[in-house]
């Protein structure tokens, strides 16, 4: 469909969500993604460890001129650094996970992030590299998954039809209702912890599991400290709560103290 009314916006209060792609391999569907964001008023997208090297002409083709999303896109090395200033991160998969994790339609997600921004809380989606989507170890960074009810024999998406797919939820979620009643904002004296904030805690405490030796088994290393992020990411912690288990830790790691009199 064409047409472009220039003076339109994505509607409502508060942060967008970011646009994440992670290892995308063909500047072609960075292109069409670029164009998707742009159709529902999205601007901020980042590049995790992209193939083809930026910026990229192929992608500016395909964009059909959302240069403005090309031209603040971000680049980064990992996903942990693309997350750090956020609070809430949603990944998105159509494949089963062993993971605990609720897993939300795209609609019932852009209520949740137009909830979100309606609070100042910074938001962002993960989308994986076109052939195999996104690894464990990325999943695990994401408090909920995005999965939309498609035809299970076939569920197939192009990345840009992906990102389309859950921005255009985002977009007409701005309609409705976003907080669910009887919810309740987070206390004003805290907000929830950030990526960065949750990377130092997990940093914290797998550090000191290495030093005492529990994590002694390498090859079950990786899948441990998987399930402990889940653990934490799950429980949505603000970041006066992680300070608190950052300060547990340091406790029981300086032993007991002896009481003064």
């Amino acid at each position: 469909m064409a047409g472009t009314d220039r003076s339109a916006g994505s509607g409502g209060d508060g942060p967008q969500p970011v646009i994440i792609l992670v290892e995308p391999q063909l500047g072609e569907n960075i292109g069409m993604v670029a164009r998707a964001m742009l159709n529902c008023g999205l601007t901020e997208l980042r590049l995790v460890n992209p193939r083809e090297p930026w910026p990229n002409a192929k992608a500016q083709a395909a964009a059909s001129g959302a240069d403005l999303v090309l031209a603040q896109a971000r680049l980064f090395d990992g996903t942990e650094e693309a997350i750090a200033d956020l609070a809430h991160v949603y990944a998105t998969t159509a494949r089963a996970r062993d993971m605990v994790k609720p897993v939300l339609t795209p609609r019932r997600a852009g209520l949740e992030l137009r909830a979100q921004a309606g609070r100042g809380e910074r938001t962002g989606i993960l989308f994986g590299k076109e052939a195999k989507g996104l690894h464990n170890d990325d999943v695990a960074y994401a408090q909920a998954i995005i999965a939309a009810p498609l035809n299970p024999a076939f569920s197939s998406l192009n990345l840009g039809m992906a990102v389309l797919l859950v921005a255009y939820e985002w977009l007409v979620a701005a309609a409705a209702n976003a907080t669910a009643e009887g919810e309740t904002a987070i206390g004003k004296d805290t907000r929830p912890a950030t990526g960065a904030e949750l990377s130092g805690l997990f940093g914290h405490l797998e550090g000191e599991l290495d030093a005492c030796g529990f994590l002694r088994v390498t090859e079950k290393r990786p899948i441990m400290i998987r399930n402990l992020r889940n653990i934490f990411v799950r429980a949505g912690l603000t970041e006066q709560e992680v300070r608190t288990l950052r300060g547990v830790i340091a406790c029981l790691v300086s032993g007991p103290r002896r009481k003064t009199q």
